[in-house]
């Protein structure tokens, strides 16, 4: 029986009170501040001031509790408005954010389908936005918005993890980069990416998520206007 089914034994308030959500919202800032090897039932069960064994009659393995955490930030994802473009762009938006503000949720997404009731919902309010469009359509259009966003906050969360391992920002390392890159453009090898270096537009994180989310868009509407 999958975690989201199985009932949670009766509440016992001494020494303390216990549920599966407590014990979500005791793991999500341990993820939030150390990452996912900050996250034990151990360390949960410290964080709530109670044994570790407690933890068991709520949640039987640590897999459990990640699904548990991936599907309380889909909560935080409420897509909106009032047509299917919108509503994709706004699914992409709330992901994105969700996973800047939880980086270690971008390292669970992307799998197997997610099937807590939060993350259900959120799968139900896109695909009800779709309209009457054809499923054969549909169903890969917004598997292409999930799988530009996972690969773009993937790519986002690399960039910060990198500037704190090495103490530079993406200017400094490009500063620091420059003389070689220099040297290795001017030896005419590389001509296409020498124009990009050279005369290509340089975006933002931001800018760059947007204008390629726009790219992707025009391409469902276009297929789904056939």
């Amino acid at each position: 029986m999958v975690v989201w089914e199985r009932p949670e034994p009766p509440d016992r308030p001494v020494p303390a009170a216990l549920s599966r959500d407590r014990i979500v919202r005791a793991a999500i800032p341990l993820a939030d501040a150390d990452g996912l090897e900050a996250v034990s039932l151990r360390k949960v069960a410290a964080a709530l001031g109670v044994g570790p064994m407690r933890l068991y009659g709520y949640i039987g393995t640590k897999d459990e509790l990640l699904d548990l955490m991936v599907d309380a930030v889909h909560a935080e994802i409420r897509p909106t408005g009032d047509g299917r473009r919108e509503v994709l762009h706004s699914l992409a938006d709330a992901t994105r954010q969700a996973a800047h503000r939880h980086e270690w949720f971008a390292d669970l997404i992307g799998g197997r389908p997610q099937l807590g009731p939060h993350a259900l919902a959120v799968g139900e309010a896109v695909l009800a936005a779709m309209g009457d469009a054809d499923l054969e359509v549909t169903v890969p259009a917004v598997a292409a918005v999930n799988a530009y966003v996972i690969g773009a906050v993937r790519r986002e969360i690399a960039e910060r993890r990198a500037e704190r391992a090495t103490g530079m920002d993406l200017r400094q390392w490009q500063a620091a980069s420059g003389p070689y890159l220099k040297r290795t453009l001017a030896t005419g090898r590389y001509p296409a990416l020498a124009a990009v270096v050279r005369d290509g537009p340089h975006l933002d994180a931001d800018r760059t998520f947007r204008i390629g989310l726009g790219f992707l868009l025009d391409g469902i509407e276009a297929r789904l206007a056939d």
